[in-house]
């Protein structure tokens, strides 16, 4: 009961925090200066952005990150945060296979570090310094549940 209320209470917060993302975000059809560098996947998909219908939702996220990085912060981490606790209780009883899952969970976060460094902006900054940390500790987590886990076995 206690796993579900903290599911529950997780996905209000990336709800309500993925809405005050794409409000902030929506800011991104008035800066037209902006469209080049930060409507990516606007431009992956349409070619380039001529006026507001071309951008994409998304875009709003990435443009919310870079300027206004609290929600989508708040997002990271509450969805990091369900995605680990789904993870447990999948595989509950299960060390060896959690460790394996918190390890991917890790070098995910380590790619997607990888992906937005050297960025300009303080908010993309604050998500590289943010999804490191995530990934090291994922990884650390997960090395310390197998090396207990493996300590556990041995008797002296």
């Amino acid at each position: 009961m206690k796993l579900f209320i903290q599911v529950v209470i997780g996905l209000m917060l990336l709800i309500f925090s993925t809405i005050a993302s794409w409000y902030e975000g929506s800011t991104l059809t008035t800066a037209i200066w902006e469209w080049k560098h930060t409507a990516i996947f606007s431009n992956w998909f349409n070619g380039s952005v001529n006026q507001t219908s071309d951008i994409l939702t998304i875009d709003y996220f990435i443009y919310a990150a870079k300027f206004s990085p609290a929600y989508p912060l708040i997002m990271l981490l509450s969805g990091t945060y369900i995605i680990i606790l789904i993870g447990y209780i999948l595989f509950k009883g299960k060390t060896k296979l959690f460790s394996y899952f918190l390890t991917s969970v890790g070098i995910v976060f380590l790619v997607l570090c990888n992906l937005i460094s050297g960025s300009p902006t303080i908010g993309l900054t604050i998500f590289f310094y943010s999804s490191l940390l995530i990934g090291i500790l994922a990884i650390g987590v997960a090395t310390i549940l197998l090396v207990t886990n493996k300590n556990k076995g041995i008797t002296t």
